[in-house]
Formats: C-alpha cells, sequence, structure tokens
C-alpha cells in the first residue's frame, strides 16, 4: 500500500535558497533502474551505469542524499530490491519532503508501459495514479526514458508538471544493447547536467544531444524526446535553479 502525506507550500516559489541551501531542499527524488536486459533478454550494465551517474549527478545539481532513494531492480542485485520495495520507498521519502517530487525511471518500453522488475510492467495508467498518490498538487517532475516512453505524457500531464520523455509515443529510443554505457537518452541527461541551468534547460540540452548523436550514427526513425511543461511549473521551473560550484 502506497503511504504519502500531501502538503502544498507555495510561499517559497521563486524565493532564494540561504547561503548553504539548494532549491530544491525538501524535494522528495527517486531514481529506478527498473530493467537490466537487452532486447533478447540478455544481462547489460546500461541502465545500472545511468542510475549510478544521474544519482551523482542530481546531488551535484541540488538534490540532498536523505530525501533521495536510488534503486536497481535487477533480481542479481545486492541488495535486491523488488518493484514494490521501490515503490513504496519513493512513497515514503515523499511522505517527509514535501516541497517537490522527482522521479526518474529508465527501462525498456512498449506502447503499453515500461518493464518495472522482472515480470511487472507499469502502464501510463498506473503511472499517473502512482505519482498522483505520492506527490499530490506539489511542483513534480518525472522523467521516463525507455522505448515509446511518450506514451506517458497525457496521463502524467498538469498544471504542476513538468514530464520529460525519451521518445514520442510511437517511436523507440536507443541505446540498450550490450555494448551500451548509458541508454542514449540517459547518456544526453548526465553529459549535460554539469552545464545546463534548470529543469527546462536539461530538457532542451537532452534532446539536442540525442538528435545530433541519432543522426551522426544513421539511427532512423528519430526517437524525439518529449517534453510537457505545465502553467504553473513553466513559472516555477525558471526559479529551480541547478546548483554549480561557483554559486
Amino acid at each position: 500500500m502506497v503511504r504519502a502525506a500531501f502538503i502544498v507550500c507555495l510561499v517559497w516559489l521563486g524565493a532564494s535558497p540561504a547561503l548553504g541551501q539548494s532549491r530544491f531542499d525538501g524535494w522528495a527524488s527517486a531514481i529506478i533502474a527498473a530493467d537490466w536486459r537487452t532486447s533478447d533478454g540478455q544481462p547489460i550494465e546500461a541502465f545500472d551505469n545511468a542510475r549510478r551517474d544521474l544519482t551523482s549527478g542530481f546531488l551535484a545539481a541540488g538534490f540532498r542524499r536523505a530525501d533521495m532513494v536510488d534503486y536497481t531492480l535487477r533480481p542479481d542485485a545486492e541488495p535486491s530490491t523488488s518493484a514494490e520495495a521501490a515503490v513504496e520507498g519513493f512513497a515514503e521519502v515523499a511522505a517527509r519532503a514535501t516541497r517537490g517530487c522527482f522521479l526518474y525511471v529508465s527501462s525498456h518500453g512498449s506502447p503499453q508501459g515500461i518493464n518495472f522488475g522482472p515480470t511487472s510492467r507499469v502502464s501510463p495508467t498506473s503511472m499517473a495514479r502512482l505519482v498522483n498518490e505520492v506527490c499530490g498538487e506539489r511542483p513534480t517532475v518525472v522523467v521516463v526514458s525507455a522505448c515509446f516512453s511518450g506514451v506517458f505524457v497525457d496521463g502524467l500531464s498538469g498544471p504542476n508538471r513538468m514530464v520529460m520523455t525519451a521518445a514520442k509515443r510511437d517511436r523507440a529510443s536507443f541505446g540498450c544493447g550490450e555494448d551500451a554505457v548509458y541508454p542514449y537518452y540517459d547518456g544526453c541527461v548526465i553529459q549535460s547536467l554539469p552545464t545546463a541551468t534548470d529543469f527546462i534547460a536539461l530538457a532542451n540540452a537532452a534532446r539536442t544531444c540525442v538528435k545530433a548523436r541519432e543522426e551522426a550514427e544513421g539511427l532512423t526513425p528519430a526517437s524525439e524526446p518529449q517534453v510537457f511543461i505545465g502553467p504553473n511549473m513553466q513559472l516555477l521551473l525558471p526559479t529551480l535553479r541547478f546548483n554549480r560550484p561557483e554559486s
């Protein structure tokens, strides 16, 4: 059973953080590598590599380790995390860190949804229900990195939401083969994080990076990563600047 406490905090919008603080203090975050296989079922490291380096990148950008969980759902991992435990872990951290929500899931996908562990699949309807229950009306950013992940945009959209996906609803994404270091979209997010000023800049840089890599490698049809930004988030996101060493 998902448990969450919902508190809407508006007074801080646009306020500058105190010295030593981040604009993402009080944000709950979860980064989940939800698959570990190629399309042929062979084990690969790309999803877990992405989880590891996305976690480091977003911590450097200002998210707090105390309010972040990261999981791999591969069954041979140490420790092993079930799909249910990952959802519960995100709900638990969101119950105490109530200023905002950030969820990043990297996996294989289809028009019906994404793989979520050895036997589970998360549909767009199920994902929307999860985010509604855990995050409520607080500012929320959701990234779904998978083939056909554009199918998640409609259900996740809302005034308080930003949604980033690795592909259009009818397109595959790339980089899940045995020789891949990261899925291409995740790699572009990791590459772009150190210089992006905020989530809007990050989404634009990742799309540009994916397009350039696909064109350079002659990959077609293009995955065309998607971005949705609700009206409330259009005002808020420019104030949520990532931490930088000089700041």
